[in-house]
């Protein structure tokens, strides 16, 4: 599957559930090819933004979806890297920088 692909069959499942892609086609392709990446070098689709180990166990919080994703789109209507808006995101609502959620003891742990 490509980044085109996953977009396809990804897009109409999240919208179900009230979660939309970056209006950002380029962009939000780039991230669904790093999730690719990830899922090639890892076996599940880590988030590209963060830092992951590759043991699943350490990186579940930030298996996309992410944990962090439904209190960030909550809060600022995007998820940390910008992958999922709210539907005023998906409609142009300017979309501010969301901080970073996960504790620095998860980050620090994947550095192994």
């Amino acid at each position: 599957m490509d980044a085109q692909g996953l977009y396809d069959t990804l897009a109409p499942l999240q919208a179900a559930k009230g979660y939309f892609f970056n209006p950002d086609k380029a962009m939000t392709l780039e991230l669904m090819a790093g999730l690719l990446v990830n899922k090639d070098r890892y076996g599940y689709m880590a988030c590209p933004c963060r830092l992951a180990s590759g043991k699943f166990e350490l990186d579940r919080d930030v298996v996309c979806p992410c944990a962090y994703r439904d209190a960030d789109v909550a809060e600022y209507g995007a998820c940390f890297c910008g992958l999922y808006v709210s539907a005023a995101g998906r409609d142009g609502a300017a979309l501010p920088t969301v901080p970073e959620r996960r504790p620095v003891e998860k980050t620090l742990a994947a550095l192994g």
